[in-house]
């Protein structure tokens, strides 16, 4: 056997190595946000005389931040698609496309968290609040670092082409996006819509 095979076949090992390491952090991912809900289906109702989330809560507005998620993930689907047809300059397309919906995700929740702190709704005034800020700003903070992923995954793309391994990693970034997806319908169903209704 060549040395060229047993290094193909090593990286192939590697890659789905990788990929199973991925899974089991979506995982943990999965049950730090199980969590999250919990304490705020707990804390939901504790607004310690504070604003609660009928005071507090726009649904138009949470729409348009689903809406842009939804959008982001049907992108990132289509990025996914021009890997598969060896589209280097699509794929970049459509990364960018996707990382300005993220961006513009996080500026409506950012803007979103300050207006309520300007209200004097901050995490410090209540459980319900504490609860709602630590839930919603984890599912931020997962959406930052993977608008981080995608500038990174870009750049590899630029410079490396749409090898195996920047392949494995586009693929692994596309699950982490779309769970992002998934955990938001959760936070829309469970906190904005209960919230208003």
């Amino acid at each position: 056997m060549s040395a060229a095979i047993i290094l193909e076949e090593e990286e192939k090992h590697s890659l789905h190595s990788r990929e199973f390491g991925f899974w089991i952090y979506l995982m943990t991912d999965a049950v730090i946000f199980a969590l999250l809900f919990a304490t705020y289906a707990v804390l939901s109702e504790n607004s310690a005389a504070g604003p609660t989330s009928k005071e507090l809560f726009d649904l138009s507005r949470t729409a348009v931040e689903t809406g842009l998620l939804l959008v982001s993930s049907l992108t990132f689907g289509m990025a996914n698609i021009a890997l598969m047809n060896d589209q280097k300059g699509r794929v970049v397309q459509w990364l960018f496309v996707t990382l300005l919906l993220g961006f513009a995700f996080l500026a409506m929740e950012l803007s979103e968290f300050a207006g309520m702190i300007e209200k004097g709704a901050g995490p410090e005034v209540s459980g319900f609040l504490s609860a709602f800020f630590t839930l919603v700003g984890t599912h931020g903070l997962h959406v930052a670092f993977g608008a981080l992923g995608i500038v990174v995954m870009i750049g590899q793309i630029m410079v490396k082409g749409l090898t195996p391994p920047v392949r494995s990693r586009l693929m692994r970034l596309g699950l982490f996006w779309h769970f992002l997806d998934i955990v938001w319908i959760g936070i829309f169903s469970a906190v904005y819509l209960p919230g208003v209704l």
